[in-house]
């Protein structure tokens, strides 16, 4: 079994920061990439950033220069750091990681975490 355990969510004043952990815990061989995704009501989920196991990030357009994605490859862990924060950001975060199960499968299964609600007042 995978588990996708997600912390660091909350409520803010906008301008403050936050940030996300997420830790792949559970049987599989390696991640190929792990990310996170957000969706606010009556929005779709979208993309907020992704790091792949090589270290390359990805950032959506919204929140260049103000998230930052980060790894702990030692911990299965991806974490997501959220400042200048605005109240268009409040949505709920959901960890994304695309596992390995298999020594000679290369590519990986998408697993979600339960998502964890980030608010940013006004």
């Amino acid at each position: 079994q995978v588990q996708l355990v997600e912390s660091g969510g909350g409520l803010v004043q906008a301008g403050g920061s936050l940030r996300l952990s997420c830790a792949a815990s559970g049987s599989f061989f390696a991640i190929n990439a792990m990310g996170w995704y957000r969706q606010a009501p009556g929005k779709q989920r979208e993309l907020v950033a992704s790091i792949t196991s090589g270290g390359t990030t990805n950032y959506a357009d919204p929140v260049k220069g103000r998230f930052t994605i980060s790894r702990d490859n030692a911990k299965n862990t991806v974490y997501l750091q959220l400042s200048s924060l605005k109240p268009e950001d409040t949505a709920v975060y959901y960890c994304n990681a695309n596992l390995r199960q298999k020594i000679y499968i290369k590519r990986g299964i998408d697993y979600w975490g339960q998502g964890t609600q980030v608010t940013v007042s006004s």
